[in-house]
């Protein structure tokens, strides 16, 4: 059994969570943004509502519109433009979902979609269409995602996701991972999270303690798309997490404006190395409605990729790949006429 914590006390990282910039503008007004600006970004809060923490909010430098870490969750007119080819649903999430919040897309692993909060609102989130109220797995306290997967042997590995799973509180946490644990086949926790990096003191001893706990290996896929994005107070929430057994891989996404650059994109492996999470995947943006405006061709894609081969040893170099609805497994974008078996 896992220990818990008392779910009736508010942790600091609970208060913090609370504490996010939740309407353009009372972030126009911390960080000096012009008023010009308000009016659409009004019209694209009401699309996708702006949430911002403290934490986070910190590393924004004031007064600079294109700020890299400002760009990713300030709202603009572009995302009301209609682009065909961008949807609700880009990778096929709801297709694939088996049991309220349940996707079973790939072989031997499930996703959760866990929870619909998320503690920063990020604005070429692919989920943020998602319909969550009707579709998230903890609704039943689990029932039938533990139902499907008790059902489905093959299954190894069983992957977070939501919304942001660290969003839940300890004892829902543990109250999953006691289930998962009943489950002799279920090998592997993975948890995808913006949270150990926008709000760092999430990482803390009750955390710590079920992981720790746990028998289950504990992956952890942070989301980090650009080196100022790592700060001292992130650094150290990762060595605690390496000291509590947890793996820690970063995927980024691959952003106009914010990232498409090959010194940033270097900078961002070599920045997580340091802080001891392995460069993972390098992802094309998921074509979701509203995020056209960060989108990067493949030509392009494809040589930043080519630049960090050159310039980084092979460990720091991360797999640059699209999500396609209905494939077998993430795609590798490869130059046309490569062998993608090379990867």
């Amino acid at each position: 059994m896992i220990h818990r914590t008392d779910a009736a006390r508010q942790a600091p990282w609970q208060v913090e969570f609370a504490a996010a910039i939740r309407d353009p503008e009372t972030l126009a007004r911390v960080l000096g943004l012009p008023d010009t600006w308000l009016v659409a970004a009004q019209r694209a809060h009401k699309l996708f509502p702006v949430r911002v923490p403290p934490a986070y909010l910190a590393r924004i430098r004031p007064g600079d519109p294109e700020d890299p870490l400002l760009r990713q969750v300030l709202p603009l007119d572009l995302e009301e433009v209609f682009q065909p080819q961008f949807s609700k649903d880009p990778v096929g999430d709801l297709a694939a979902q088996v049991a309220p919040g349940v996707l079973h897309k790939y072989e031997g692993r499930v996703l959760l979609t866990a929870t619909g909060a998320c503690a920063i609102h990020c604005r070429y989130c692919f989920r943020r269409h998602f319909p969550y109220a009707q579709a998230h797995a903890a609704r039943d306290r689990w029932a039938a995602a533990i139902a499907h997967l008790a059902a489905d042997r093959s299954i190894r590995e069983v992957i977070l996701s939501g919304g942001d799973p660290l969003t839940l509180n300890d004892d829902k946490l543990a109250g999953l991972m006691d289930a998962l644990h009943g489950l002799p086949h279920i090998k592997r926790l993975r948890l995808h999270t913006r949270v150990p990096v926008v709000i760092p003191n999430r990482v803390d001893d009750g955390l710590l303690g079920l992981f720790d706990e746990t028998p289950l290996g504990v992956v952890m896929v942070l989301h980090i798309n650009h080196p100022r994005e790592i700060d001292d107070a992130v650094v150290r929430a990762c060595a605690r997490l390496r000291s509590a057994r947890v793996t820690l891989l970063n995927q980024a996404v691959l952003l106009a404006g914010v990232n498409d650059d090959a010194d940033v994109l270097a900078g961002l492996s070599e920045r997580t190395f340091e802080a001891g999470i392995l460069p993972y995947y390098l992802h094309m943006l998921d074509r979701v409605e509203g995020a056209a405006h960060f989108a990067v061709d493949t030509a392009r894609a494809l040589g930043l990729w080519e630049a960090l081969r050159i310039r980084l040893p092979g460990y720091l170099v991360p797999r640059l790949v699209r999500e396609e609805a209905g494939a077998a497994a993430k795609v590798p974008v490869v130059a046309v006429g490569a062998d993608p078996g090379c990867w």
